[in-house]
């Protein structure tokens, strides 16, 4: 079965967004995907609230800050310390019974500050991120680091609002559970689809960014 799948999606768990867990599922039925992966910022918080959903399936997963970059870890129920070595997150994320993806690695900041080798036991390279800049430089090397090291491609949007849900997405092919869709994941049975976040979504972003900010307020998180 071939599902729809945005595998890089924050909730207003994560500091800088501001998506809440019925945003998620409206924005996702509205966009036609068949599911999602919450990764909020260092953070289970949002992906617990979502995890089980009836109307969509939901892959728990973390966005992880390391000493060296972002890892995206899928398929995890417990925290992973941030700011450990990626050798040491990545065998983490493993005990934790998930995989880990190298997110975005090619964008000028937050992605993999070091050489990424067979050796650190990377499952997936995130290849097509929509907030990527440059977006079709990031596109390019990312691709070449999975073709080099024989690695799955997968895409997600990295959407921090609702209105950015589904701008990327991964074709996966699997049946509609999350174990199922993450061996599927494991094993390269995806196709990475999807664009840039467009400049007037990306503006949109900076002004409610700054807009929050200066409100001193949060998200509601219900």
């Amino acid at each position: 079965m071939l599902l729809k799948i945005d595998l890089h999606v924050h909730t207003c768990y994560s500091t800088d967004a501001a998506t809440t867990p019925q945003e998620v599922i409206a924005y996702s039925k509205k966009r036609g995907l068949d599911g999602v992966a919450i990764t909020d910022h260092d953070t289970l918080k949002g992906a617990l609230k979502l995890i089980n959903h009836e109307e969509l399936i939901v892959i728990p997963g973390i966005e992880i800050t390391t000493a060296k970059g972002h890892i995206l870890a899928l398929n995890v129920e417990q925290e992973v310390l941030p700011k450990m070595a990626l050798s040491d997150t990545i065998r983490r994320i493993h005990k934790l019974g998930g995989i880990a993806v190298a997110a975005h690695p090619k964008v000028i900041y937050g992605g993999v500050q070091q050489q990424i080798t067979s050796s650190l036991g990377f499952d997936a390279i995130e290849v097509i991120n929509s907030a990527a800049f440059p977006f079709f430089f990031s596109t390019y090397q990312s691709r070449k680091v999975a073709l080099r090291l024989g690695l799955p491609q997968i895409a997600g949007s990295d959407s921090h609002y609702p209105f950015e849900i589904g701008l990327a997405y991964t074709i996966v092919d699997a049946d509609p559970k999350v174990d199922e869709i993450v061996h599927a994941i494991k094993r390269g049975a995806t196709v990475p689809c999807g664009k840039p976040t467009p400049w007037k979504l990306r503006i949109e972003r900076r002004y409610l960014k700054f807009k929050r900010r200066l409100s001193k307020s949060s998200a509601e998180c219900l």
